[in-house]
């Protein structure tokens, strides 16, 4: 769609063009043709914006994600023919401070639609514990050190309509042909987003137990808004590893507080959940955090990973 075609930068059109066609045809989340297209072309940064992009967008959108299936989007480094596409874009979806290779590429393009999801709702700090003891826990023992603005806004459902609202106002803004298509579009996910908040609040409002493990703190969000409490093996950052002394905090709180299972998701390493899990006689279990969607996960797109999710936390925290 995009009518005022923008030139590539020259040394980026150079780099691509060196790159040759096989390599970058081997290369995971390029977005090719991201641009050009007779469509509201929209580069999204990772599957919880993509999701959003095509539902709210529908059949006047052509979406182009930068994150490919399987790979962990906070490693995501962007190849130059990515950020060269972003030149060829309408529009950039994204979630500030979650990719940081993503926040700079958009930060230098001149797409005049830029939508960052973070704005769009409130963000909070979280660490490696929230709420409860927990906070107490964090405060004590100088973990606030390990705290920032937790991105996992979509594991939220109500977060997550907001985050869709602004989407939006802003494709209707941007493409106002077809404002009423997004307008309607938006509704109709608001709507199934609020049911899927009401399942939540509905299958995990009687539980034996209100605490659950995770291999890193992606779930602070969903954990307050059903009032739960996360502990969690890493903090914000999957990769980072945990200390000999937080290990053995969550073995002894894991029998304190009675809880049954140690979560992983499937595109982190599952090592230290399942070492923990083994010295303390817990099982395992998937909760994902729905960062991409793959042949691993259960299900095939946002509701259905999450409705997956939800039935993984009634089972662990034994819903009655």
């Amino acid at each position: 769609m995009n009518v005022r075609r923008r030139l590539i930068p020259t040394a980026a059109m150079a780099a691509v063009t060196a790159l040759g066609t096989a390599t970058l045809a081997g290369c995971s989340g390029d977005a090719a043709g991201a641009g050009n297209t007779e469509k509201f072309d929209v580069v999204a940064s990772f599957y919880p914006m993509a999701f959003l992009a095509e539902r709210i967008g529908g059949d006047h959108v052509h979406v182009t994600t930068l994150t490919a299936p399987g790979q962990e989007p906070h490693d995501l480094e962007l190849s130059t023919r990515q950020i060269a596409s972003l030149e060829e874009s309408d529009a950039v979806l994204y979630l500030k401070n979650l990719q940081p290779s993503v926040d700079e590429a958009v930060a230098q393009s001149p797409v005049d639609t830029k939508i960052d999801a973070a704005s769009l709702t409130t963000l909070e700090e979280h660490g490696n514990e929230v709420g409860g003891h927990a906070a107490e826990h964090d405060h004590e023992h100088g973990h606030g050190d390990e705290a920032g603005q937790d991105p996992h806004i979509w594991l939220d459902p109500v977060r997550y309509a907001q985050v869709a609202e602004g989407v939006g106002r802003a494709f209707e803004k941007a493409d106002p042909d077809h404002a009423a298509d997004y307008k309607k579009n938006t509704a109709a996910l608001v709507k199934q987003l609020n049911a899927l908040n009401t399942e939540f609040e509905k299958g995990l409002a009687d539980t034996k137990g209100k605490v659950f493990i995770t291999t890193h703190a992606a779930f602070g969000y969903l954990a307050e808004r059903y009032g739960l409490t996360e502990e969690a093996i890493n903090g914000l950052d999957p990769e980072s590893e945990p200390s000999a002394a937080r290990v053995k905090d969550l073995e002894k709180m894991a029998e304190a507080d009675g809880v049954s299972t140690v979560f992983y998701e499937t595109l982190v390493s599952d090592k230290t959940a399942k070492t923990i899990a083994s010295d303390t006689g817990l099982k395992t279990d998937v909760l994902d955090p729905i960062e991409g969607i793959t042949k691993h996960s259960r299900g095939q797109d946002y509701f259905a990973v999450q409705r997956a999710n939800l039935k993984a936390l009634q089972q662990a925290l034994g819903a009655k």
